[in-house]
């Protein structure tokens, strides 16, 4: 079985774990964005229960 190529570029797993996927909005036009704002997207975010669970089918090596 092959994992997701999408999936695995986008997510990581952490040691107890959990997926941890980069927040979006980072990219580009951060000029219009507060300092507070880029600061909160500069850290990782947690994946929900209920989609975690589906994402997980999506890497079955990585877990």
């Amino acid at each position: 079985m092959k994992s997701h190529r999408g999936a695995k570029k986008r997510l990581r797993v952490t040691g107890t774990g959990k997926l941890v996927h980069k927040r979006t909005g980072r990219n580009h036009l951060l000029y219009g964005k507060s300092a507070s704002r880029r600061r909160r997207l500069r850290s990782a975010s947690g994946l929900s229960k209920g989609d975690a669970a589906r994402t997980k089918a999506l890497m079955p090596y990585d877990q």
